[in-house]
């Protein structure tokens, strides 16, 4: 009850409850559009193509997941968020290798404004190409009901602009909404397939496909992992900051003590979705290959979720995007030269230089141990699949869906339980009485 209690505080801080019903609106209008098929696709053909586990299918059912299951039905919002994510990971790329992007970057709001829209602009580019390659590939294999130019500029057009409304779709929840906007596309994605997941792994149990023990083994790897990411992403290394007594104006503040919390994981959930857009081109590039020459048949063998080659690229990739991201959110001078002005000091270490040295070595020794773990739930799935004989695939049992799902969920956790303790109530995860009264 008094879970209960603590979890219905939500509703009681107009602010909050406003910031979750637009996001749950926002949702429903996704889910909406991916209910709307495109014009000119042999849905029963599409369907039965993505099912197959080799060539494009299990390419692209690979991609579905990002999606939503809105790849394989080919729906207005197809593409998802995926365009705009990975136009995003471009610019900021760019910005750190362009010197006119990085001193946009250094003009506060109003360069971060510029180079939003920059981004947009290669999202809209990289839609038209997607869309594009995705038409022909259709085309290719006789999905199509009248193949043509004039299918593919319609199928273009529809696929672009849904994605663009997703990309919409998702900024609105960062400005009105409560969470990450493209997290959250992506988590109402993933969510979507678990009931799915749940009710084929019964059914298959059912028709004695599946043996039972697999899947209370699925269930338990399913629980362990999700258990492991909670208690990894509430890690947390606590620096010690000490305030000397200083005057400002004409009043004397008198010396505290804080800490500095530095994550285990301190780049989140973004080097998984970083390095999935970059293991995009590897793995078109080998099924376009096999299709074309068959000695390439053996790198798209091994570019497979299960395939040595394809987990060893994103091992390494997630451990280079956490870094990455690392350094683009933390800058170990700044944040040495802010506690500086502000008459801060850490016990043991000497203000600037030395205190930015401490800083970025903590960062590469905890960034070091945060990659290896990402990027081991990442592939750990991919390798149950290989051991564990599956006979259909699950979005659950995948360390990608998992990291995305359990990250999203808590940081949009965290930011409610802000909400809650900034309006002096109990945190709806704890247990205790509500310590101030209802927010006006």
């Amino acid at each position: 009850m008094i879970l209960l209690r603590n979890f219905l505080n939500i509703f009681h801080i107009a602010d909050l409850r406003r910031k979750l019903l637009f996001t749950l609106a926002v949702l429903i209008v996704y889910r909406i559009g991916n209910h709307i098929p495109v014009i000119g696709i042999d849905i029963q053909q599409l369907k039965l193509f993505m099912t197959q586990r080799v060539g494009l299918g299990g390419l692209f059912s690979y991609l579905d997941m990002f999606s939503g299951g809105n790849l394989k039905q080919c729906t207005l919002f197809a593409l998802g968020i995926m365009p705009y994510i990975t136009s995003s990971i471009m610019m900021q790329i760019l910005s750190m290798s362009v010197p006119s992007l990085e001193q946009l970057m250094k003009e506060g709001d109003y360069g971060r404004k510029i180079i939003n829209q920059y981004t947009r602009y290669l999202a809209l580019v990289i839609s038209l190409v997607q869309s594009f390659s995705f038409a022909v590939m259709v085309e290719r294999y006789g999905l199509v009901l009248d193949p043509g130019w004039g299918f593919r500029l319609m199928f273009m057009f529809s696929l672009t602009i849904g994605s663009m409304v997703v990309m919409w779709l998702g900024e609105q929840i960062a400005l009105h909404g409560i969470g990450s906007g493209s997290s959250m596309i992506i988590f109402a994605g993933i969510v979507e397939r678990f009931p799915h997941d749940v009710f084929g792994t019964l059914q298959a149990v059912r028709d004695k496909i599946m043996d039972p023990v697999i899947a209370l083994v699925i269930l338990a790897i399913v629980v362990a992992m999700a258990a492991c990411i909670v208690f990894l992403e509430k890690g947390d290394r606590k620096i010690p900051v000490q305030y000397t007594r200083r005057m400002v104006g004409q009043r004397m503040y008198a010396g505290q003590s804080t800490y500095i919390p530095f994550k285990i994981n301190t780049a989140g959930i973004m080097p998984v979705i970083f390095s999935n857009s970059v293991l995009n081109v590897p793995l078109f590039l080998s099924a376009f290959l096999a299709s074309r020459y068959p000695v390439f048949q053996w790198l798209q063998n091994s570019m497979t979720p299960t395939g040595l080659l394809y987990n060893v690229i994103e091992f390494v990739l997630i451990i280079f995007f956490s870094f990455f991201y690392t350094a683009l959110v933390y800058n170990p001078e700044e944040l040495a030269d802010n506690i500086k002005k502000s008459g801060g000091f850490i016990p043991g270490i000497r203000p600037g230089r030395k205190t930015a040295a401490f800083f970025n070595f903590l960062l590469t020794r905890l960034g070091l141990v945060g990659a290896i773990y990402l990027a081991f739930l990442a592939i750990a799935p991919n390798l149950v699949y290989a051991v564990l004989p599956i006979p259909l695939p699950l979005s659950t049992l995948s360390g990608t869906s998992l990291l995305i799902m359990v990250g999203v969920a808590l940081e949009t956790a965290a930011q409610v339980e802000s909400y809650l303790i900034e309006h002096r109530y109990e945190g709806f995860l704890s247990s205790g009485r509500m310590r101030g009264g209802r927010a006006r």
